[in-house]
């Protein structure tokens, strides 16, 4: 019984610890960099459409975290004096959260909230897309965004009209009445030679679109 308590504490612990690492990751790794090195590029080049598809490269981010969760977490936690299945379990649950991670954040570019959760996590997330990309770093919580000072929760998420969601609108490209209350629309939605150099500049900077 309290070997099966220790691998639940440690498979939280280890989901929590992919938590922090998803910020740190996405603030400094993605952000701060501006583009240096494929993790910062392939991320910012996401935030110049904020439209999501699957790439090749996810296979690398998977391919690092099961390295860090087989070559790092285990040995540690092993070191640390537990056992194999505790130290398994650590390693269980950093994979479970990137996953969590991963499946949550696709969604929210691909289908509308269902949800009290999935309403908070599009709100949060779609602010750093299109309102302040150096704030709201944490994508599945918003713990360490408290934490270190970059929480940011505006009454509306402003979404230019050209990079709008397509969940978001209808197909007269209006905004859904049901997201009226969380999001406004704004700027037109041609998106010409001008405003796809000035999005990509942007996205670049960690600087918000333009309207």
């Amino acid at each position: 019984m309290t070997e099966i308590l220790l691998m639940i504490v440690a498979f939280v612990g280890g989901w929590i610890g992919w938590t922090l690492a998803e910020y740190v990751l996405h603030r400094f790794a993605m952000h701060a960099l501006g583009g240096k090195g494929i993790m910062s590029r392939e991320h910012l080049e996401h935030h110049v459409t904020s439209s999501w598809s699957f790439d090749p490269v996810i296979l690398l981010a998977w391919a690092g975290i099961f390295l860090v969760g087989c070559a790092v977490w285990i040995p540690l936690t092993r070191l640390a004096g537990a056992s194999w299945p505790v130290a398994a379990s650590v390693a269980v649950g950093w994979g479970v959260g990137y996953f969590f991670y991963e499946f949550f954040h696709a969604r929210a570019h691909l289908v509308p909230p269902t949800g009290t959760y999935s309403t908070w996590l599009r709100r949060h997330h779609f602010h750093h897309h299109f309102g302040h990309p150096m704030a709201n770093h944490g994508v599945s919580v918003m713990w360490w965004d408290r934490a270190f000072g970059t929480l940011e929760r505006p009454d509306t998420v402003r979404v230019p009209r050209r990079l709008a969601l397509p969940w978001l609108v209808d197909d007269s490209g209006e905004l859904l009445p049901e997201f009226v209350d969380d999001y406004r629309l704004v700027g037109s939605a041609d998106a010409g030679e001008r405003e796809a150099m000035l999005d990509r500049a942007r996205a670049f900077a960690s600087v918000a679109p333009v309207d």
